[in-house]
C-alpha cells in the first residue's frame, strides 16, 4: 500500500555530541557529501549537514513536487552537485515558513517518497539526510499530495534570501540583546503569558536572524528564566564588547488602553507621565531584589559619564529612529507615539548606544496575539535586523567624517 512518508525529527541538545552544541551556529549544507542523481527510475538525494536539525518532507501536486523543510539551514555551499537528475526539472532553495528553510524539487512525473531518514555522526555531530523517490501512479500521487502536514503554508515556493540593504565594512558587529525580566521577576502577566518568557523567545529567535546575516555577533543578557539585575545586564553587554544594546519588553497597563510598538532612548526627563511610570516599574524588580540603583559615582566620574553620553546619545537616537522606521515598513503595529524617552536604568551605559524596544502591550489582545504568532515575530525580527544594518552603516560613515 502506497503511503506518504512524513518525517519530523526533533533532537534534544543534550543528546548531541559536544561539537554540535554550538547554539550560535546555523546548520550548513555541505557540498561534499551532497548529491542529487538518478538510480535507474528512482531519484536519490543526499544532503550533508554540519549538524542535525529537525526536518519534514512531503509531496504536492500540480506540478508534482517534493518539499523538504529544515529548522533551519544555510544553503550557500551547494552548487552543480545537485544538478544530475533527469527526473528533477526544477530545484529551488531558500526561506520557507517562518523558522524553516525550504528545498523544493519539481519532478517530471509523480513519485512517492520511498525512503527518508537522517543519520548523525556520534563523533563530530554532522548529519546526513538520505531520501529516495520512486515512480508511482498519478492517482496514488494525488492522494499523497492531499495529505499536506498541518500548519504548512502553501504555495511552498521558497523565498530566496534577499541581500541585506547595506553591507557593513569590517568584522561582525556585536549586538547585546536584553530579554527583559526573568526569574523572580516575570514582568507583565496576562492570559497565562509572562512577559519574561515571551521576550526570551523573541530574543533567541532574533539572535538567529542576526547571526544568519553574517554581519553580526550576538550576546544575550540571559538565556533562561533567571533574574539578572539591570546593572549586570549592562556589564554583560560591555564585557562582550557590544556596539549596540537592545532591551526587549512587552508591558501591560493596569489602567487605560495602549497598543503597538514603542522605542525608547535614555533621558532624565520622561516624554510623558506614562513613560516615567514605566521606567519606575522596570526598576522596581531590582529594588525588591536588593540591588542599589543609586550608583556610587563621585562628582568627577559623573561629569565624565555625562561627557561620554554626549557622543552616545545621538547614536542611540539614530538607532531608535531606524528601528521605528523598520517596524513601520514591516507593517508592525506602532504606538501612536512610537519614539519616546525615559530614565530607564538599563539604558544608562555611557559608552554603548542603547534603546529599549517595547514590542507591544500584552494587555492588548491583538498585541499579545502578535507576540504569540511566529510569522509576526519573524517579520519584526527581520525588520530589526535590517534596521541594525542601516544604522551600523550610517554610524560608520559618521565616525569616518569625525575622524577627518
Amino acid at each position: 500500500m502506497i503511503r506518504l512518508v512524513f518525517v519530523l525529527m526533533s533532537f534534544l541538545l543534550v543528546s548531541l555530541p559536544a561539537a554540535a552544541q554550538d547554539l550560535r551556529a546555523l546548520a550548513r549544507v555541505l557540498a561534499e557529501g551532497s548529491r542529487l542523481e538518478d538510480d535507474g527510475r528512482d531519484v536519490v538525494l543526499d544532503l550533508a549537514l554540519t549538524q542535525a536539525v529537525p526536518y519534514r518532507v512531503f509531496v504536492l501536486d500540480d506540478p508534482a513536487r517534493v518539499v523538504l523543510d529544515f529548522r533551519e539551514v544555510n544553503w550557500a555551499a551547494l552548487g552543480p552537485e545537485l544538478d544530475a537528475s533527469s527526473h528533477v526539472t526544477g530545484l529551488a532553495m531558500g526561506r520557507g515558513d517562518a523558522g524553516w528553510s525550504r528545498m523544493v524539487l519539481t519532478l517530471d512525473g509523480p513519485m512517492e517518497i520511498a525512503r527518508a531518514g537522517m543519520q548523525t555522526d556520534d563523533t563530530d555531530g554532522t548529519a546526513q539526510v538520505q531520501m529516495r523517490l520512486s515512480p508511482v501512479s498519478q492517482a496514488a500521487f494525488t492522494e499523497l499530495a492531499a495529505r499536506t502536514p498541518p500548519g504548512v503554508r502553501l504555495p511552498p515556493v521558497p523565498v530566496a534570501d534577499s541581500p541585506l540593504p547595506v553591507r557593513v565594512e569590517g568584522g561582525p558587529i556585536m549586538i547585546a540583546l536584553d530579554p527583559g525580566h526573568g526569574g523572580v521577576d516575570p514582568g507583565a502577566q496576562r492570559r497565562g503569558q509572562d512577559e519574561a518568557d515571551l521576550m526570551l523567545i523573541f530574543a533567541i529567535e532574533l539572535r538567529e536572524v542576526l547571526l544568519r546575516s553574517g554581519l553580526f555577533d550576538v550576546v544575550l543578557t540571559r538565556e533562561g528564566d533567571w533574574f539578572v539585575s539591570l546593572p549586570e545586564r549592562v556589564t554583560i553587554a560591555r564585557s562582550a564588547g557590544a556596539q549596540a544594546f537592545l532591551s526587549l519588553h512587552a508591558d501591560a497597563l493596569a489602567e487605560g488602553r495602549a497598543r503597538g510598538a514603542t522605542v525608547y532612548t535614555l533621558s532624565e526627563t520622561a516624554s510623558d507621565a506614562a513613560s516615567e511610570a514605566l521606567a519606575e516599574a522596570h526598576d522596581r524588580a531590582d529594588l525588591l531584589a536588593g540591588v542599589d540603583l543609586a550608583g556610587s559615582d563621585d562628582e568627577v566620574a559623573g561629569v565624565l559619564l555625562d561627557l561620554a553620553r554626549l557622543e552616545t546619545a545621538p547614536r542611540s537616537a539614530a538607532l531608535a529612529d531606524h528601528i521605528v522606521a523598520g517596524l513601520d515598513r514591516a507593517g508592525a503595529n506602532l504606538h501612536r507615539h512610537p519614539r519616546l524617552e525615559a530614565g530607564f536604568s538599563v539604558l544608562k551605559a555611557a559608552d554603548i548606544p542603547s534603546v529599549l524596544v517595547e514590542l507591544g502591550f500584552i494587555s492588548d489582545p491583538e498585541d499579545l496575539a502578535n507576540l504569540l504568532d511566529a510569522d509576526w515575530r519573524a517579520r519584526v525580527q527581520e525588520a530589526i535586523r535590517d534596521a541594525l544594518v542601516a544604522w551600523a552603516a550610517e554610524d560608520q560613515a559618521q565616525n569616518a567624517l569625525l575622524r577627518q
